[in-house]
């Protein structure tokens, strides 16, 4: 039997040398393999029809993390810790999140993908959580932690997909990033929270298999990211429409 055939999408990086990069950390990779699947990078710059071809032929999306999306798409507040933003990013990943909400593709959001997930299907974000969240904690440990570093726990919600996937209600996470669901888009349903109150993971309501989490479980080696993966890959494994 076959293994399942994982998309990853991509991210654009300088060469240092004058010339653009396509690529995607390591780590995910890894993660998808080890949970028995073959991943496999979406280029940018697809257009809309390619895009659709490239879908049909995979089992799965995987949604990775990274910069910003352009707050001018969900009406979001301007603030200056706004980076990284890719325009052709934003577009091929936002028709990508419509796409295999529409056509029950099993999809896993990561981070920036579980924001572009929402942002594709009408939600919004903080573009700061802690200038826009009273009472918030610190969720951007990146850039002076270990990325496994347990930043705080999460409380997942009973009765959840997630819930079944941990095992457990409160696990701890890792945490690398600014920006969060501020409006969560109709059709989705959060599955955990941060303590302060954020939503740290949600899933597509009537949908094969269609989650998505604030933290980054490809670099964590705590019970509930591998079993993340492996339920992801297990539903890609039984095809999707």
């Amino acid at each position: 039997m076959s293994k399942p055939i994982i998309g990853v999408t991509a991210f654009r990086t300088d060469s240092g040398r004058g010339y653009p990069y396509l690529s995607v950390t390591e780590a995910y990779a890894n993660a998808v393999q080890a949970a028995g699947a073959v991943p496999l990078l979406i280029p940018l710059g697809l257009d809309a029809d390619d895009l659709q071809d490239v879908r049909k032929i995979l089992d799965g999306i995987l949604f990775t993390g990274g910069g910003d999306i352009d707050p001018a798409i969900y009406n979001g507040e301007p603030h200056l810790t706004v980076h990284e933003i890719d325009h052709d990013r934003d577009a091929l990943e936002l028709q990508l999140a419509r796409d295999v909400a529409e056509h029950g593709t099993p999809f896993l959001g990561i981070c920036r993908g579980l924001q572009v997930l929402n942002v594709a299907l009408g939600g919004t974000l903080y573009t700061h959580i802690m200038d826009q969240l009273p009472g918030s904690i610190k969720h951007d440990y990146w850039a002076t932690h270990p990325r496994l570093f347990l930043a705080h726990p999460v409380r997942v919600e009973e009765g959840t997909p997630l819930a079944g996937i941990a095992g457990e209600p409160i696990i701890q996470v890792n945490s690398l990033h600014h920006q969060g669901v501020r409006d969560l888009a109709p059709g989705l349903t959060p599955m955990a929270y941060a303590p302060d109150g954020l939503i740290e993971a949600f899933e597509l309501d009537a949908h094969p298999f269609g989650l998505a989490v604030q933290w980054h479980p490809e670099w964590l080696s705590q019970p509930h990211a591998p079993r993340l993966f492996e339920a992801f890959v297990r539903a890609a494994a039984n095809g999707h429409a």
